[in-house]
Formats: C-alpha cells, structure tokens, sequence
C-alpha cells in the first residue's frame, strides 16, 4: 500500500472545527474506473490540506488504513460501495458515532453518495472537504450488524431497473430470478399478480400479515425514525413511521442502499439509529 505525505501551513479550519489534517483513501476500483477524476481530487485536497494519500491494493489494506487513521480524518475517494465499507467498519469497530469522515464519489455508482447531498464532482466534492461541515446523519441498522444509509427495498426490484446501466442479459436473469425466488402469486380480482406472502411489523404492531399478498417494501431513515411503505396487490397502501421495523416470511431478498442484495432469509429486524454518524457536506 503507497502513502505519500503532503504537508501543508493550513493545518486547521476553526470555523469548522474540523482538522486539515487529512487521510485521503483511494479506492482501487475508483483509480480502474476513472483515474483522471482521482487525480484531480488529490490535487485539490493536497493544495488545501496537510494530506496523507494511501492507495491500497484491495479491501483488506483499506480496512487497515482506516484502522490507522489517527487524528487525520478520513477522506473516502471511491464509489458508493466504498463508502458503505467505510461505515460499516467504523460501525463494527464502534467507532461510527464518534468519527468524522467525508466522500469524494468516483466511479460508476455513485447515486447513494449523491442522495446523502455531496457534490457530484470531483472538483466540487474535494472543495467541500476542505470548505463544508459536518452533519449527522441516520441510518438503519440490522440485527446481523449491518448498516443501510439510504434505504431497502424487498424484493430488490431497483436492481432490474438499473440493469441497462450494468449491462448484459447475464444480469437481467440474475435480477429475474431473484424476484422469482421471493415472489408468489395472487389471484384476487381474477388477476395474478407478482408479490410475497410477509409479515411486516413496526414498533410490534403487524401492519400486513401472511395472509395478505405484498408486491414490494421501502424502508429508509427519516428524521429519526424509519420511513415504511407497503404495497400490497388487493389493497390500500401502508405508510407508517416506526423506530424498528421487522419483515418474515419464506426466504425473502432484500436490496440496501442500490448496491448491496441481502439474504435469502426468513426473518430480519431494521433499526433507526438517529445522528449516527457523520458526513462532512457543502455549507
């Protein structure tokens, strides 16, 4: 793993409180993807901070160099998977609630980093490290310890809307047969119609039980609370807000954050942890 040091006479921001001294992560899949956009990132941060770049070589050297951060904080430049690798490490470590980090998003997937408010240039991401403040931020956490920044959904039906992007026919089947595991069909009305048999409880309250066909589940954190919205083939929609949000049923599929298919498994528990972490943003 290279590091290379540039020092600089802007060694703090007291407007912000937040440290110049920097530890700025290349990700490798960001360097394949796009190279140039990561060298201009670089020189940004090293023109306006005393940085320290490290470029690992796989996810194993990045653990390590966020592991030896020390006082500098953490510049993430990669995409969004590299992002959620950095909170969830932080989270397993139990450092989240106490680290700083910012995202200069590079690469191919980047929507979740976008979502979250950083700029989507390299350019204009770098300058908000330098010149944004930090916010805190929600998240979900799960009861197998992982963490969900932006939101789920079940079944993991974004992954076939985003499937031109990837491209190829291999990832079309991939994403059908995924949704054929989870789903099983209803007649009401006359009408089949795609969907799972679930049962989905907020704060202890069943809202749809295993007798009602689902058609598809968003979770997302809001405001200190989770967001849920329920379809369901023969009726109403369900909107709630809960703190803990549990979903059952036959092994079932569920897609975090637009990067990250979960399961299969028959039962799992979402929680909002509010303020959890924090992202430096524009001003």
């Amino acid at each position: 793993m290279a590091a290379l040091d540039h020092p600089s006479d802007r060694a703090d921001d007291a407007s912000s409180g937040l440290s110049r001294q920097l530890l700025v992560i290349v990700d490798p899949v960001a360097m394949r993807a796009d190279g140039e956009s990561v060298r201009i990132a670089k020189d940004v941060l090293c023109a306006g901070s005393a940085a320290k770049v490290c470029l690992p070589e796989g996810p194993a050297e990045f653990s390590k160099a966020l592991a030896k951060r020390g006082a500098r904080r953490p510049v993430v430049v990669g995409d969004d998977r590299a992002l959620l690798r950095t909170v969830s490490l932080l989270h397993r470590e139990r450092e989240l609630s106490d680290a700083v980090f910012s995202v200069v998003p590079v690469g191919a997937a980047v929507s979740l980093a976008r979502s979250l408010g950083v700029p989507g240039s390299a350019v204009d991401a770098a300058r908000a490290v330098l010149d944004g403040a930090p916010r805190r931020l929600d998240l979900l956490v799960d009861d197998s310890d992982g963490v969900v920044l932006g939101g789920l959904s079940i079944p993991p039906a974004a992954a076939a809307s985003s499937a031109s992007a990837e491209g190829g026919r291999g990832w079309w089947r991939t994403c059908g047969s995924l949704v054929r595991n989870l789903a099983g069909r209803g007649a009401e009305g006359g009408d089949e119609a795609v969907g799972a048999r679930l049962r989905i409880e907020a704060d202890g309250v069943t809202l749809v039980d295993l007798d009602q066909v689902v058609r598809g589940v968003t979770v997302t954190p809001e405001g200190g609370l989770a967001r849920v919205e329920v379809r369901r083939t023969a009726a109403a929609p369900v909107s709630v807000r809960a703190h803990t949000v549990t979903v059952a049923g036959a092994d079932f599929r569920y897609r975090a954050d637009q990067v990250a298919i979960g399961g299969p498994v028959r039962r799992r528990t979402w929680s909002v942890r509010a303020t959890a972490w924090g992202l430096v943003l524009p001003r």
